[in-house]
């Protein structure tokens, strides 16, 4: 079996699943700062990059990609027996939260990305920084950690973090944080920020000499439903830094994602209702079970709460789609309920006979021999309530 990331987990075991990303060089300890007033609302989920904290160094051979990371964090979930949940990263750990919600969006609820970025610059600096790490270990970047991390006034402060990041630095394995940074090095998340639909925060720090506020800016313009904080006086790790301010925006992010996650169940369940009946509604409901829970749950959001409440296909359209989808992949139960869907969104018998007859041509005149018994059969038990029609 595969070792899994070390993680901490803390927070009400019934509670939203939140997980957080490190930075690179840091261990999870740098979430600490938000720990109390998260895990207060939260199952907070935080792990450590393979090399860092406890996680084993063997996690990541050489020749790893951004794709492996990902697969490491939902692993870990899976390992957990979550499913879909909320995730924030700072930096290389935000740049895995912006892999997964566009190559994986049904597990990312909503996502905050922080002093991260689609690219990390050119890859020439992180393979110098590879090598030096291989030959001479992390001690090398130990000294000037703090003023890639800080703005000048904190990094000589005497902060306790600042020492205790350093230490966490120090003890990661050159190996691990080389191939981290040649993950860096080659990673471009540009073309992948329009296939990002989860809310998104995006946090930058207005002195971040790593990520600067234009590369926060690039992400925010990237994703369709993305909101930008920029923290004045705060560089790279302004979580540290700045934890209140950081921890206010998660808040305030957090609770927006869920709001808009029950505004769309509510819309799905208003138009399921619309469209297949109280009654149809009402039995699914009834016949919900802990095992289903999670499909219904995400049929009502996303089937009917954010496509069949799209304004570009109007309802008789929706359901002529829906017939021809049915009938070709021979979901004959399926495709009674949505005969009866299609008469209530406004269509005829002969219009439904037509769409029948047309999936014959590129469906194949079996499947659609079964939907025309089918929808005949539906037909016929509508009857009474279609006066003066007849089924096709």
């Amino acid at each position: 079996m595969t070792p899994l990331l070390h993680h901490h987990v803390d927070g009400p075991a019934d509670a939203p699943v939140l997980v957080l990303g490190p930075s690179l060089g840091t261990s999870l300890g740098v979430w600490e700062p938000q720990m109390a007033a998260l895990a207060a609302r939260y199952r907070v989920v935080r792990w450590d990059l393979p090399g860092h904290g406890r996680s084993p160094a063997s996690l990541l051979p050489a020749g790893s990609s951004m794709a492996d990371l990902g697969q490491l964090v939902l692993g870990l979930a899976d390992s957990l027996g979550v499913d879909s949940f909320a995730y924030a990263g700072i930096s290389l750990g935000g740049a895995v939260g912006g892999w997964l919600a566009a190559r994986r969006p049904r597990r990312v609820s909503s996502l905050a990305l922080v002093c991260s970025s689609a690219h990390f610059g050119g890859a020439g600096p992180w393979h110098e920084r590879a090598e030096l790490v291989r030959t001479g270990g992390t001690e090398p970047l130990a000294g000037t950690a703090p003023g890639r991390w800080f703005t000048p006034g904190f990094a000589t402060s005497g902060h306790a973090a600042v020492a205790a990041l350093v230490a966490d630095l120090r003890a990661v394995d050159p190996e691990a944080y080389a191939v981290c940074c040649e993950i860096l090095a080659g990673l471009d998340l540009r073309d992948d920020l329009a296939r990002i639909d989860a809310p998104t925060l995006v946090v930058a720090g207005r002195d971040d000499p790593a990520t600067p506020p234009a590369h926060a800016r690039e992400l925010a313009d990237g994703i369709r439903n993305a909101t930008l904080v920029e923290l004045p006086r705060a560089a790279h790790l302004a979580s540290v830094e700045w934890p209140g301010a950081v921890l206010d925006a998660l808040l305030t992010h957090l609770r927006q994602s869920a709001t808009g996650r029950e505004d769309r169940y509510a819309a799905g369940t208003a138009v399921r209702r619309e469209v297949l009946g109280d009654a149809h509604v009402d039995r699914a409901i009834a016949a919900t079970t802990p095992f289903t829970a999670r499909f219904q749950d995400f049929i009502t959001r996303y089937a009917w709460g954010e496509i069949w409440t799209g304004g570009t296909l109007d309802r008789r359209t929706r359901s002529c789609i829906t017939l021809t989808a049915l009938v070709a992949g021979g979901h004959r139960d399926e495709l009674a309920m949505h005969v009866r869907a299609a008469v209530r969104n406004g269509l005829t018998p002969e219009e439904i006979g037509e769409v029948l007859l047309q999936s014959a041509v590129y469906c194949g005149v079996p499947a659609a021999n079964s939907a025309f018994a089918v929808a005949d059969r539906v037909l016929k038990d509508l009857a009474e309530d279609l006066p003066g029609k007849q089924g096709p």
